[in-house]
């Protein structure tokens, strides 16, 4: 499936669910959305339920991103904890070869140009 076509779905399944709902609820729990002494018409009632529902993703979605932003650096403090304590371990080893390393190394030749 195309990316267009599952956008036009996408977009036709949202419409088609916010009009539905939108209008069962306000069935069911008979709401009537007042604008000062003015009644507004259902469907801009269920805009407004709409807007409110938008609304409730996103701060859903920053509490999910909050806390697997929140596991993600507790992930990488570990990551990190052990590498320094390895570093911590190994660190003798790795002056003894650094040392062992400058000393037994070949010299550089001279080149004359």
């Amino acid at each position: 499936m195309s990316f267009f076509k599952s956008l036009l779905l996408a977009i036709l399944a949202t419409l088609f669910l916010t009009y539905v709902l939108g209008i069962s609820i306000l069935d069911l729990f008979d709401v009537d959305v007042y604008m000062g002494d003015e009644l507004i018409e259902p469907l801009k009632a269920i805009s407004f339920a709409a807007l409110v529902a938008v609304v409730l993703v996103i701060v859903a979605m920053a509490i999910v991103l909050t806390v697997f932003g929140s596991i993600l650096f507790v992930g990488l403090l570990v990551v990190g904890a052990l590498g320094l304590a390895a570093i911590g371990v190994f660190w003798p080893v790795l002056v003894v070869a650094f040392i062992l390393w400058l000393v037994l190394r070949e010299p550089k030749k001279a080149s004359v140009n």
